[in-house]
């Protein structure tokens, strides 16, 4: 058997800096638009206010998720911890779902019945436009990291969703100041919920793929099989597994028979590292288990499998 393990331990220390960061901007905007929305009478300044506090909350239960990921493998976590940070995607999904339901309702509540509502618009453009500049910020601080962590990648379509809302609010507030069209605001958390649900499902999935064990989708389970079978000493591969611990943690499992030559010269340990060092350099697999076997052997399996 062989084993190549990746060092995440960088990474998680640089994207827990990067969370803490955007937690600290994101909470202190989500405290102004909240007096925004109180003084101007703003719904969707509101809705992007609930966001702003999904986005809290999503990046809280990201950077706890991060840090107990780091935690180091034991004899019954095998893999470590790496999974929280797919439990932490799930959350900011489920979060943000609950989100763009609550600001549907009260958006069409007010466009069906809009009373007697005022939306100050001067106030509402100004706190939408902190809130754009906040969310510019934190967008530059997670952008690095989301390719390579799931639960990065859920805070960061998070904090991009809110930015495309607070757009939203800094549009409907000059309509207002040019139009007096208020129901414009309530138009915008439409808008607002709209772009936050296709963010979230998109979100859902990826979680979806992880826990269920779906090959990765950049991951080509033939293709490695095929790059295998080349090395030379490989007589065929067979018996292939390829899943994700979580975004970026690939794990890869095979048969692999080998040339009777090459386990009677002790060639096997070559053989080992050679296979390693293709899975990770050729397509980023973390960790790689592999079981050799003689010819004969492999036929007796194929018996067996049938």
């Amino acid at each position: 058997m062989a084993h190549t393990h990746g060092h995440t331990q960088k990474a998680g220390t640089s994207n827990r800096s990067r969370l803490t960061l955007a937690l600290i901007i994101v909470a202190t905007v989500l405290v102004v638009e909240v007096i925004g929305a109180w003084i101007t009478g703003s719904l969707a300044l509101l809705a992007d206010a609930g966001h702003m506090f999904s986005d809290l909350a999503g990046l809280t239960i990201a950077l706890v998720a991060t840090v107990v990921a780091g935690r180091p493998a034991t004899d019954r976590q095998t893999f470590g911890y790496q999974r929280a940070e797919v439990f932490g995607a799930l959350l900011n999904g489920l979060i943000l779902v609950a989100v763009a339901v609550a600001v549907v309702i009260s958006a069409v509540g007010r466009l069906l019945d809009p009373g007697e509502s005022h939306v100050l618009a001067g106030p509402m453009l100004l706190v939408a436009g902190i809130g754009l500049l906040a969310n510019v910020a934190g967008i530059l601080l997670l952008r690095p990291a989301q390719a390579s962590s799931i639960n990065m990648r859920g805070a960061y379509l998070e904090v991009l969703a809110d930015a495309l809302g607070s757009v939203a609010v800094i549009v409907a507030a000059g309509i207002i100041l040019l139009t007096g069209f208020e129901q414009a605001d309530a138009i915008a958390s439409l808008l607002i919920a709209a772009m936050i649900l296709p963010r979230a499902f998109v979100l859902l999935r990826d979680v979806v793929r992880v826990f269920s064990e779906s090959s990765p989708v950049e991951t080509d389970g033939a293709e490695i099989r095929r790059h295998l079978v080349t090395t030379p000493g490989v007589h065929a591969v067979h018996d292939v597994h390829v899943w994700a611990i979580t975004s970026g943690a690939h794990v890869f499992s095979a048969h692999i028979v080998v040339d009777p030559q090459v386990l009677a010269s002790g060639g096997s340990g070559a053989l080992l590292d050679e296979l390693s060092e293709c899975l990770a350099h050729h397509f980023d697999v973390e960790h790689s288990t592999f079981q050799l076997e003689p010819i004969e052997h492999a036929a007796h399996e194929e018996q067996h499998h049938r």
